[in-house]
């Protein structure tokens, strides 16, 4: 018996240059994770964004076409709803309900949401297959839905429809550079890439 709790002894245990090693890899191993994890942070953080952007749009196709009263109304008919985005205030945009359907943004808004994290919001730009381009849209862009259609109709800050492309293309950006676009087509589909 005593044979066998000597064999025991001797082989249990590491050495110090055993354990310096697992040491040294374990530390190498933990800081490529805690340096990658900024960047995927990031990429998260951009994406969700582009997400919580293309469902507030959804939520204003949704209530449209629902024929939702806002709270603040009382009036028997149907408003319709919109995102309203404006590329001089890069970190906001608003959601309202057009109480007189005019398709553009009147006070009050029924939210106004705020972009963090240093994210804003760097380019409005419209693009057509035929010239195959995008075009910048550099005025106030109102995106609104008209019961009981859920096609999106898109309006310049004066009022003036929009039209003769395919599609709208919003591009957010982080401060690492990493992006997400959101396009608004408008037969009323929203696509994030």
């Amino acid at each position: 018996m005593k044979k066998w709790l000597k064999k025991i002894n001797t082989q249990a245990g590491m050495s110090y240059v055993e354990l310096i090693v697992v040491m040294s890899i374990f530390s190498v191993i933990s800081g490529v994770a805690i340096y990658n994890y900024g960047a995927f942070q990031g990429k998260v953080d951009i994406k969700s964004l582009a997400h919580d952007i293309a469902l507030k749009i959804v939520e204003a196709q949704k209530s449209s076409v629902a024929g939702k009263l806002p709270v603040s109304v009382s009036a028997n008919w149907k408003p319709s709803y919109g995102v309203y985005f404006d590329i001089t205030a890069p970190k906001t945009f608003i959601y309202f309900a057009d109480l007189n359907n005019d398709k553009i943004y009147n006070e009050p808004a029924l939210d106004t949401i705020a972009i963090t994290k240093g994210n804003y919001i760097s380019y409005i730009a419209s693009y057509s297959s035929s010239t195959q381009k995008l075009s910048p849209i550099m005025t106030p862009l109102f995106v609104s839905f008209q019961r009981p259609d859920s096609s999106a109709i898109f309006t310049s800050s004066n009022g003036v429809p929009l039209s003769g492309f395919d599609y709208i293309e919003i591009r957010i950006q982080s401060p690492q550079s990493l992006t997400a676009t959101i396009k608004i087509f408008p037969s009323g589909r929203i696509q994030v890439n």
